[in-house]
């Protein structure tokens, strides 16, 4: 369950709406995480590399340095950094497109349909356009109705779960506790989808990765723009 406004604005129509608001939002939510988690566990199993969980490149990246292992920090540092710059790269699509999902969604449905279509001999730029993708995913949706939620990435998620578990264990009755799940199913079911795909396709399953991101786009077209604008980072 979302939070409720209050106040004076919480009138009976007002609730209607904000209600319905939190459910496209969360829908939204699962859908994105679904292709996050799908793309991510297609990018690790085709390459050994994660494309969208940092914090596990990190901790690599600190085991490749202390291992001296200059080749595998290289690589780890240009992922890492590339996965910042596509979140740079979301935010400007997105302020350009008019903070329209549809604009960005389709930036990451053509990255992810390139780096599917790129020769497997060379696998870099297509792991490297594949990183921007999922930093880009994270300017789609960045709260709902004022609740942070994230895309590609779910330990924040289940911290903010776990917490919100532990007040209601104390008898707190705090609403928006819950929907953390919502993200970490969305993205535990893509990678299962993603990791079946991949058994059958190798990196090819990508482009079911970009068809997605397109179809997820054009559906945004049926969203409020209000409700996008409230969804979408500032």
């Amino acid at each position: 369950m979302l939070p409720s406004p209050s106040g004076a604005r919480a009138t009976p129509g007002h609730l209607h709406t904000h209600k319905w608001r939190g459910r496209i939002g969360l829908s939204m939510v699962a859908s994105l995480s679904v292709l996050a988690g799908m793309t991510d566990a297609i990018g690790f199993m085709a390459s050994g590399d994660f494309v969208s969980f940092m914090s596990g490149n990190t901790t690599r990246l600190a085991v490749a340095i202390s291992d001296g292992d200059l080749g595998l920090t290289l690589r780890l540092v240009i992922l890492v950094a590339t996965f910042v710059a596509g979140n740079a790269l979301g935010i400007v699509v997105s302020r350009f497109g008019g903070r329209r999902a549809l604009p960005l969604l389709l930036c990451i449905a053509t990255l992810l349909c390139g780096a599917a279509a790129w020769p497997y001999e060379t696998q870099l730029p297509a792991l490297l356009a594949t990183i921007i993708a999922m930093g880009m995913l994270n300017a789609a949706v960045e709260e709902v109705n004022g609740l942070p939620v994230g895309l590609t990435y779910v330990t924040g998620a289940l911290s903010r779960f776990g917490r919100g578990l532990g007040r209601w264990m104390l008898g707190e009755r705090r609403n928006g506790w819950r929907v953390q799940l919502v993200p970490w199913t969305g993205m535990f079911a893509g990678a299962v989808i993603g990791a079946l795909l991949e058994h059958h396709l190798g990196l090819k399953a990508l482009f079911v990765s970009g068809l997605l991101a397109g179809a997820l786009g054009l559906l945004s077209l049926k969203i409020p723009r209000r409700w996008q604008l409230g969804y979408m980072p500032r």
